[in-house]
């Protein structure tokens, strides 16, 4: 039997078009792409087949974590799909030991995020292919869900 793989449901009351926008735009993504406690640093953002992005989380205590990555499919207002892979600070890639992550961590993750009309609100689900025990056991999977409550704040903070 195949070992689960990060899938997470949210619904968002909140309209498609602006929940995909908080996902897109450098602004929205300045006040949730990050856990409770940590700041990001959006380096650069290309959301566009091909477009690139490099960022850095900065935790509260402990060294920040670098990542970059390719959009790999954005249909408005739908589906966005990325690679996100872990860099030291200067934006070279790197191994999980070296940037000091947990050996099972895979270097590079694919991300599929979908957003789906329900009744005036905004289903999002967010797939990542890393094994789900792995993100658990590591710290990814619970920083989604902080990010995912971060983004409810958002929204709610700016309906627009």
């Amino acid at each position: 039997m195949r070992e689960r793989e990060v899938l997470i449901t949210r619904v968002f009351d909140a309209p498609r078009e602006l929940v995909f926008r908080a996902w897109t735009d450098p602004e929205h993504l300045r006040h949730w792409f990050a856990p409770h406690g940590c700041e990001v640093e959006i380096l650069s953002l290309d959301v566009r087949p091909g477009g690139e992005f490099r960022y850095g989380i900065r935790p509260p205590k402990g060294a920040d974590c670098w990542c970059r990555g390719t959009y790999l499919e954005v249909t408005s207002p739908e589906r966005i799909v990325y690679s996100i892979a872990l860099t030291d600070e200067h934006g070279r890639f790197t191994d999980s030991v070296t940037a000091g992550k947990d050996p099972d961590w895979p270097a590079e993750t694919v991300v599929t995020v979908t957003f789906a009309e329900r009744a005036g609100k905004t289903e999002v689900t967010l797939h990542q292919n890393a094994l789900e025990s792995v993100a658990k056991r590591t710290g990814a999977y619970p920083s989604w869900l902080q990010m995912l409550d971060r983004l409810a704040e958002e929204l709610r903070r700016h309906p627009q």
